[in-house]
């Protein structure tokens, strides 16, 4: 029976944290393994509900408007839920969302799991952020629930002091 809030198993995953490797398909329907960016740049995962929803598409549209800040030589943006790529596809397309919209849909939410950001009440991902280094160790990560947007100054201020 549903509590009312979100049910994670363990919480987000913490900084000084391994993150797990996952491999998931864009909205173009081709695999992005998080493991090819280790020794080479900084992936910063954006965890968001579902597509075509008003809070989501305020985030990812600040991250368009804003997106050499998130997504540049030294940092690659990799946003994911639990939406099919067909989905993501027409989405981005609507929206001119030029960042890899990833798939977790199956095995529904496995990934936002292994993150500890997935609404098990909803079948769906928290808003949950996860700033990875070079080294594959997360540095930053924040959860939200579904309904709070989040503060995208914190993810600046993380990307500033990982590059400092």
């Amino acid at each position: 029976m549903s509590s009312g809030s979100p049910t994670l198993d363990d919480g987000p995953l913490q900084p000084g944290t391994a993150a797990p490797d996952f491999v998931l398909m864009n909205q173009d329907n081709r695999p992005i393994r998080l493991s090819d960016f280790r020794g080479t740049k900084n992936v910063l995962l954006v965890f968001f509900p579902m597509a075509f929803t008003g809070n989501c598409e305020g985030e990812l549209g600040m991250i368009r408007d804003n997106l050499p800040k998130f997504s540049n030589d030294d940092t690659e943006l990799l946003t994911i839920s639990v939406g099919s790529p067909p989905t993501h596809k027409v989405w981005s397309g609507m929206q001119g969302y030029l960042f890899p919209l990833l798939s977790d849909f199956w095995p529904h939410g496995e990934v936002a799991q292994r993150y500890g950001v997935f609404d098990h009440d909803r079948g769906y991902a928290m808003r949950g952020t996860f700033l990875v280094d070079r080294d594959g160790i997360i540095t930053f990560s924040e959860a939200h629930p579904s309904s709070d947007p989040r503060d995208q100054s914190l993810w600046e201020k993380a990307l500033a002091a990982l590059s400092s």
